[in-house]
This record gives C-alpha cells, sequence and structure tokens, in this order.
C-alpha cells in the first residue's frame, strides 16, 4: 500500500536520513523540555498522584510498538499466579479518550478504548480500565474491582502517576534508531533513561548487561468466522495474505517466513482503523494478522481471515528479578 507520512518519518529515524539531522536543533529544545518537566514533578510543583497500591509501569522510550502489550497480558497471568488480583489501566490510546474511567467489557468495542484494552482484557482476563488520567483509571479498579496490584500499559513517560516499578520494553532489531530524540528521531527520552528503570527487557536479543532477553512464540491461527484453530503448517501450501497494523510489522511477517509461509505483506499505520475493503485482495488466499488487529476486524470478517496468537516468554533471570522486586518467593 502507499507509504504513510507516519511510515516514512519512521523510516528516516531508522535509517538515519539527511531529515533527522535536519531537525536535531528541535531535539535538543524537546529534551530541555522533558527534563524540565521531570524536574518539577520531582519537586512536587506538577502534581504526581500515588495509589494505596503497588503500580507496575510497563513502558518504552521509543514511539512506536515494541512489545510491551504481550508482556503486559504475560505480567498479569503471572501475577495472578502469584495469588494476586491485577488490574490493567491504559490511557485507551485509538479510542475516545474520555477523562472518565471507563472497563473495558466483552461487549466494548476497539473504537471505544483501543485495540491494545480489548487485547489486553481478553487474553489476560484481568480488569481494564481506560482514562486518560491512568491515577483515575487506577481508582476505579480498586474501588469497583478489588485490585490489589495494577500494571499501567504504556506510561512511562506519565509522572502524574507514581510507580512502583518501572519495566522498560526494548525492540531488539530496531533499538534506538538513530539515536534522536524527536522529533528528529523515535525517543520519547534520551537512551539513558534506561539506567534509571527497575527492568529493562528486550524483545529479541539482548545487547547490554543490564537487560534481560524475551522472546515471542506463535504457531497457530483463530479464525474470526468460526473460531477453529490451525497449526501455521496447514498454511505452507499456498500463498497468503499477511496483514499488521503494528508499530514493527516486518516482525510479525518475520514470523510467518520463519513457519515456512509464502506471504504477501501488506504493511499498516500502527492502531489502523481496518475496514472491510482493506482486507479484499480480490482472491480466496487466507489472510493471517496479528491478534490486535483482529479486535478491530472481526464484525466484517470473511471466514478466510485468520489472526496468529503470540505469547511472550521472558527469560528465568527476569523472572527472578522480577520475583525479588516484588519480595515473592
Amino acid at each position: 500500500m502507499k507509504k504513510t507520512l507516519t511510515r516514512w518519518i519512521q523510516d528516516a529515524w531508522y535509517n538515519d536520513m539527511y531529515v533527522s539531522v535536519l531537525l536535531a536543533p528541535f531535539s535538543l529544545i524537546y529534551v530541555d523540555i522533558i527534563r524540565l518537566r521531570r524536574f518539577l514533578y520531582r519537586k512536587g510543583l506538577l502534581k504526581s498522584v500515588r495509589l494505596a497500591v503497588p503500580v507496575i509501569v510497563v513502558g518504552n522510550i521509543t514511539v512506536g510498538g515494541t512489545g510491551k502489550t504481550p508482556l503486559v497480558i504475560w505480567m498479569a497471568n503471572f501475577l495472578q499466579q502469584q495469588g494476586f488480583n491485577p488490574g490493567v489501566i491504559s490511557r485507551g490510546y485509538g479510542g475516545q479518550n474520555s477523562e472518565q474511567p471507563r472497563l473495558v467489557t466483552a461487549q466494548t468495542s476497539a473504537a471505544e478504548v483501543g485495540d491494545e484494552a480489548v487485547l489486553i482484557r481478553e487474553k489476560a482476563q484481568v480488569p481494564v480500565a481506560v482514562c486518560v488520567k491512568r491515577a483515575v483509571a487506577g481508582q476505579f479498579l480498586i474501588d469497583h474491582e478489588n485490585c490489589d496490584i495494577l500494571i499501567s500499559d504504556d506510561g512511562l513517560q506519565h509522572y502524574a502517576l507514581q510507580r512502583n516499578l518501572e519495566i522498560a520494553v526494548i525492540d531488539g532489531e530496531r533499538r534506538f534508531g538513530n539515536g534522536y530524540c524527536l522529533p528528529a528521531g523515535p525517543l520519547r527520552e534520551p537512551v539513558e533513561r534506561l539506567r534509571e528503570v527497575d527492568l529493562a527487557i528486550v524483545n529479541g536479543q539482548k545487547q547490554e548487561d543490564f537487560e534481560y532477553a524475551m522472546r515471542f512464540v506463535g504457531s497457530t491461527a483463530v479464525n474470526l468466522q468460526t473460531a477453529a484453530v490451525k497449526p501455521l503448517s496447514d498454511f505452507k501450501a499456498q500463498s497468503c495474505h499477511a496483514v499488521a497494523g503494528i508499530g514493527n510489522p516486518q516482525r510479525f511477517f518475520q514470523l510467518l517466513r520463519q513457519h515456512g509461509l509464502n506471504i504477501k505483506p501488506h504493511a499498516f499505520p500502527d492502531h489502523y482503523p481496518f475496514a472491510a475493503e482493506d482486507l479484499d485482495f480480490n482472491d480466496r488466499q487466507p489472510v493471517l494478522m496479528t491478534e490486535k488487529d483482529a479486535v478491530k476486524c472481526r464484525a466484517f470478517a470473511t471466514n478466510n481471515v485468520w489472526a496468529v496468537p503470540i505469547q511472550a516468554k521472558p527469560d528465568s533471570n527476569f523472572i527472578q528479578q522480577l520475583k525479588q522486586r516484588l519480595n515473592l518467593k
């Protein structure tokens, strides 16, 4: 499909094109602003809320997808296994951005609360609330769902909510692009911010001593109409369309190729609002897509559209460190 402005800018960030150098002076201004903002929060000149239960922030320092949503789902399941009653709070990116907290239910659409919130609620089966003010969403889950620990999906830079644990997710392939902060590069904060978080986990191969590794696994496809499940190997006999509207579509395409599939890739912008015509390729070849995209396509998907579930698998060292920080045995 035609490359969007957003995708073109991201290509510039990760390929270090001349446009990034031209925008570098604006990045310096941006860095000064975010440092001033953090200083004001530390001094109490900007209001920051501490909730009555522990808050774990799972975020990143780059614009675009790093794989944090599968980790949030893993984290929710892990905390349940440890005896907690976790809840997830989110800004609801791609939704209606309400200033009132909204509980995500089985009937809630991605158009209302964003695709990530819907997917987390479905996969983790824990209470999920969205609000532009994450502290308000968190208080809502404490009051109405009796949650005793909260996971913030994204929000590493949302200093209006105090946190007990910070986890930063890094894209192991793209890393930090050209190393510039916005708008010249993909960084929301300078790379040295990673030295301040409690745990830094890499979606792929780690490169630094303080990082932990995580991999994604997925070997099946689920039909959006019938919920039938098939191994990905069943799709080897024919060409398939691969659809991804995520931060790094190439990672999804690579997963399918690793399973031996012959795919025709179709990359869409992150959080893309799919319509029926986006999946009409004038043939009957199977269409494989990410689960995050699938939650927006069920209402109009034909019987040749399949979602590919993936699971996050953090390494054992990460799990050990997480238990220590949560005072678990």
